[in-house]
């Protein structure tokens, strides 16, 4: 009987899943345990480790959006406008100390044969910067908030330079763990931040703090964190280290560049309300920027373990896997794009749900604001793999001309467009620097995101924006309807043949989370 080629190829995929093998590239069955043997072992560190990160941050998404969900109803537009412009300052600043040296500090921890000369550099190092910033931004409070116009920015800000050096102490605690392949406890400390940050918030927005009890909260959140960190790695403060500060700096200098103009880039929100945005457009930016976080995690998750794990494969000579490795993370970018579109497909509805229906000003600028995150996911795929090939000056090459080109682009847009205009900047040379990204990689490995797989990605993405657009949903329909679309997509990828043998064997022995996938020092 002849058969429709869609379903033939479903019931053979079932009859393979169910007999427990699947086939290569080259369509060579193999039996379960030869597939478990030719799995790369560097490839399935780097999918448990990204896992187990993965699925510590997405704790972000009933965290993050009830904490939002709370400030903004409790606090209004104006007075989240306020917290949002304050926290991202914040954010900002803190990212920039700490990743300075992220980069820099997971190459050498794990290319060292004892971390600790290293990591008592990296906690002096991370400290005194911190501490830097935190006076600067203390001095600078009052100035800042003139510039605002919004006069008690200036003691938000007092209050919230406390935070920065205990974040950066925690963070560089973090990046040891990473550099020496320890994810599954750098998801633990990550996810027990993300619930005191939750806990605390409340706890403190409600015995009537407001704008001061959120702030509050987040410091308490880093505050934990550290303690936590402490309990699994303890780097010295205080004794003499052996390993030179200059080792890191002339390695580290081009990636912190790189790292600050991504910063500087990101400061979009900050820019909207410079050129004279009021709080509340600022509320309604700060909503959708908070909408846009699901690549942004995707990136936190993946980053820091590919150039773990690419470095030590390099450091062993095997080029060959590196660049394989490389390939597919590279090519997972293109999966998150029919999820991305379904999101801006249902982006008024999104926001609505969230944060009601005086916050849909912010639906515009999710919609652009969603692609600018995976943009910004591939730059940072790609200074993970040019920082593991011992190429840190190329990664500032990438980023350096973001922070003129996007501060023209906003002096030209947000006075004509105010927020929607400062989305369509940061989406733009975010997608362009991904376009610089695949290049620069390709220049040094010769390897490109497969043809097929943007192809796939694009059909996905088409069959997504219809469903998100054409079926009209609120309240728990459309958490249903965008499960639905979700799930259509990753049955189509499957259809398509997107996923290889060794990615379906792989999600299968990750879902065991066994417990000799945890690395060896």
């Amino acid at each position: 009987m002849y058969e429709v080629p869609i379903v033939k190829r479903i019931r053979s995929w079932i009859e393979k899943i169910s007999q427990g093998s699947i086939h290569d590239r080259f369509g060579q069955s193999k039996s379960k345990k030869a597939m478990k043997k030719s799995l790369s072992e560097a490839g399935s560190h780097l999918m448990t480790g990204t896992l187990n990160i993965l699925l510590a941050e997405l704790l972000f998404f009933p965290t993050g959006f009830i904490t939002a969900v709370f400030l903004a109803r409790k606090l209004g537009p104006e007075g989240y406008g306020l917290f949002a412009l304050a926290s991202w300052l914040i954010i900002w600043l803190e990212w920039s100390s700490t990743s300075l040296f992220t980069n820099t500090t997971i190459k050498f921890v794990r290319e060292a044969s004892d971390w600790r000369p290293v990591g008592n550099t990296v906690i002096r190092l991370y400290l005194i910067f911190a501490l830097g910033i935190s006076a600067l931004l203390w001095i600078l409070a009052s100035p800042l908030a003139h510039m605002f116009h919004e006069p008690v920015m200036a003691k938000y800000l007092k209050i919230f330079a406390i935070e920065i050096p205990i974040f950066s102490l925690a963070r560089a605690h973090r990046n040891i763990l990473v550099g020496r392949g320890y994810y599954k406890e750098q998801a633990r400390i990550n996810s027990s931040r993300l619930i005191a940050r939750l806990a605390l918030i409340i706890l403190f927005v409600e015995m009537g703090l407001s704008v001061k009890g959120a702030i509050m909260g987040s410091i308490g959140a880093s505050v934990v964190e550290l303690i936590i960190c402490r309990l699994y790695i303890r780097p010295s403060l205080f004794s003499r280290s052996l390993f030179p500060l200059r080792h890191l700096w002339g390695f580290g200098v081009p990636l912190s560049l790189s790292a600050m103009s991504l910063r500087i880039f990101r400061l979009d929100l900050v820019a909207l309300k410079a050129l004279g945005a009021t709080a509340a457009q600022a509320g309604f930016y700060g909503a959708a920027l908070n909408l846009s976080i699901p690549p942004t995690i995707v990136s936190i998750s993946l980053s820091p373990p590919l150039l773990s794990t690419l470095s030590n494969l390099l450091g062993n000579g095997e080029e060959l896997k590196a660049k394989e490795i490389g390939r597919t993370a590279m090519r997972s970018v293109f999966w998150l794009v029919p999820f991305m579109t379904m999101t801006a497909g249902a982006a008024p509805e999104i926001v609505w749900l969230i944060f009601g229906e005086k916050y849909l000003p912010a639906s515009p600028i999710l919609v652009l604001l969603i692609f600018a995150t995976l943009g910004l996911l591939m730059i940072n795929l790609a200074i993970a793999i040019l920082t593991a090939s011992g190429k840190p000056g190329w990664t500032f090459l990438l980023t350096g001309p973001l922070v003129p080109l996007a501060l023209i682009g906003h002096l030209i847009l947000i006075p004509w467009l105010g927020g929607v205009g400062a989305a369509a900047v940061t989406t733009s040379f975010a997608c362009l620097g991904a376009l610089a990204s695949v290049f620069a990689v390709y220049r040094i490995w010769r390897i490109l995101p497969p043809i097929k797989t943007i192809l796939k990605s694009i059909f996905c993405a088409g069959i997504a924006l219809v469903l998100a657009t054409l079926w009209p949903a609120s309240g728990t329909i459309l958490v249903f309807k965008l499960l639905v679309i979700i799930t259509i997509i990753l049955l189509t990828f499957l259809v398509l043949g997107e996923f290889t043998g060794n990615e379906i064997a792989w999600a299968r022995s990750l879902i065991r989370f066994r417990s000799e996938d945890r690395p060896h020092s």
